[in-house]
């Protein structure tokens, strides 16, 4: 070999040795510059529940056992904590180790649901005073029977408040909506389901795509409205029917054609049909209930159905032949309000039961609405607006009426605050506790009509939406600052980990980011003295099984929450 091609070689041979030299540094650089993983600083609270309610922090934050059974199977097969759902959490005092202030913290805990569910899934963390509207909740939130809808189907949240709102924003109006009939978040996005009255036209289905901008799905059927909607074993499915406009005091639509058919989304403007409930020319609620999805017709003749799959739907029988409309979920029962008298009836999965007549007969001849706050179930009322909290059968408490109000629809809580949409001036409503309602806003102003509707409601990215009639716009509201991750949470063990760091929000799932969100620092003072509550919060008693609940005073990162994850 001569030395011109000696020279090229060992040049060639110190140029790779020369590459590979630095970026082994650059690796070594980059490893160094990353935090430490160290579990044990700023761990303010640690609650094993491998056994009993102690804190294995040593700061001595011991919790209160309030029915929780402390020997169920954990992740790693050692002892954990199970939750009722009815009754069941763990209270910790307020402690100074843990005043929020300002500062960062982070919250983490190994989360199992069951597979098919007979109730709400609840909260898993929540320090929060509802007189300041002060603090925090992580939760994993189900939706169900608001108005007729399934609107969000155990979506993980993480939400603080400092007595802070938005002012409601006009999102657009889907198409050439009346009104959006159907509110429901599937795979990180929110759909909406509109009634088009028009001659020639139908309901459709749109994707929000942020803004005032709203992405045609197409139109599964040729009636006028998609009038319902629920996420089932991973999929979207809608209800269809011919709504009756003249029971909004408006012009009866043009469009002859009528509905009762249930479809499923299959991408893009593509619909599968699942078949049409017997008689039923719209749908009413749609719900799912231990694994099962159920539907009803809203209009006579009555008629309640679980679905068997392909095009097969199983007559359920309804309570005494009444209809019933808006279908939620409460510890262990589905419920059901009805335009046939001012009643709530529950089902067990082969029976009904009357729960008895909300109110005065003669003042609430329907009910409308389901929601559960603080673990309590509220209903709303046509045509006293008021709502009614369940007690026990044949036994509701007056919760109040919403300003001057006739009709209470949509309901939902929303970062610690429940809320409420009316008829006939479609205004919002929150509530303040004894029987105050505080006025929030009105949504729709159209003139020379009698009645304007704040339908249907939907949590979506740390937002509540709500649909209006006639304007068919949408609006958008926060409570506080939230972040979301709008997917089904799976069932089965999962890792779960919420860190407030400056001025951002995230959420992990299994060591991974599934959600983030920013707001102003300077808004949010979260000191309390309200206690810390494992298993329980504004929204539900948790239903399901906790292990290795853990508070740090600090933003944990990502390798560290990796690290949590991977130390079963």
């Amino acid at each position: 070999m001569n030395s011109s091609r000696q020279g090229i070689v060992v040049g060639l041979l110190l140029g790779c040795l020369s590459s590979a030299f630095f970026a082994q540094l650059a690796d070594s650089d980059t490893v160094a510059n990353d935090p430490p993983v160290d579990l044990q600083r700023g761990l303010v609270g640690h609650w094993k529940l491998n056994g009993d309610p102690k804190d294995q922090s040593g700061n001595d934050n011991h919790a209160k056992n309030l029915g929780v059974e402390l020997q169920a199977a954990g992740p790693d097969g050692k002892p954990g904590g199970k939750f009722n759902g009815r009754a069941s959490y763990l209270e910790v005092p307020a402690h100074r180790s843990w005043n929020l202030g300002k500062r960062d913290f982070s919250a983490a805990a190994w989360v199992c649901l069951d597979r098919n569910p007979d109730d709400l899934p609840g909260d898993l963390i929540s320090q929060y005073d509802p007189v300041r509207r002060r603090g925090f909740h992580l939760t994993i939130k189900s939706n169900t029977g608001v108005t007729f809808n399934q609107a969000n189907d155990r979506n993980l949240q993480f939400s603080i408040d400092d007595n802070r709102e938005t002012p409601w924003i006009d999102c657009g109006r889907p198409g050439k909506a009346i009104l959006a009939f159907a509110l429901a978040v599937h795979d990180g996005s929110l759909y909406a389901g509109t009634c088009e009255p028009g001659k020639g036209e139908s309901g459709r289905v749109f994707r929000y795509g942020g803004g005032e901008r709203w992405i045609d799905c197409g139109s599964p059927a040729s009636s006028n409205a998609v009038t319902a909607m629920a996420v089932f074993d991973g999929h979207l499915y809608v209800g269809t029917g011919k709504y009756r406009l003249a029971g909004s005091s408006l012009q009866e639509s043009e469009n002859p054609h009528v509905g009762g058919t249930i479809f499923r989304f299959d991408g893009g403007k593509s619909w599968i049909e699942c078949g049409k409930l017997p008689n039923a020319e719209a749908v009413g609620g749609m719900v799912v209930f231990r694994g099962r999805l159920y539907a009803s017709s809203l209009y006579k003749p009555a008629g309640f159905f679980r679905y068997e799959g392909h095009d097969k739907w199983t007559d359920c029988g309804t309570p005494d032949g009444k209809r019933v409309e808006a279908l939620g979920i409460y510890n262990g029962y589905l419920y059901a309000t009805s335009y046939d008298g001012g009643r709530v009836f529950r089902f067990d999965g082969k029976a009904w039961t009357d729960c008895g007549q909300l109110g005065d007969p003669k003042e609430n001849t329907q009910t409308y609405s389901i929601a559960v706050h603080h673990g309590r179930l509220y209903v709303g009322t046509w045509r006293s607006g008021r709502v009614y909290r369940f007690e026990d059968i044949n036994r509701w408490t007056d919760v109040g009426r919403l300003g001057q109000e006739l009709e209470v629809m949509g309901m939902l809580v929303h970062n610690g605050r429940l809320l409420a949409g009316t008829l006939p001036l479609a205004e919002v409503y929150a509530y303040d506790g004894q029987t105050k309602w505080a006025r929030l806003t009105q949504l729709d102003h159209t003139p020379e009509v009698r009645y304007r509707r704040a339908w249907t409601m939907a949590e979506h990215a740390g937002r509540v939406f709500c649909s209006t009639l006639p304007s068919g716009h949408v609006y958008a509201y926060r409570a506080g600052a939230g972040v979301s991750w709008d997917s089904t949470f799976p069932a089965g063990w999962h890792h779960v980990a919420a860190v407030k760091s400056n001025d951002q929000l995230k959420l992990f799932v299994d060591g991974k980011l599934v959600g983030n969100a920013s707001f102003n620092i300077a808004d949010y003072d979260l000191d309390s003295n309200a206690p810390l509550r494992i298993g329980f919060g504004a929204n539900d008693y948790f239903h399901g099984r906790l292990s290795d609940v853990r508070i740090y005073q600090r933003a944990l990162h990502e390798a560290e929450i990796g690290g949590l994850f991977r130390d079963k």
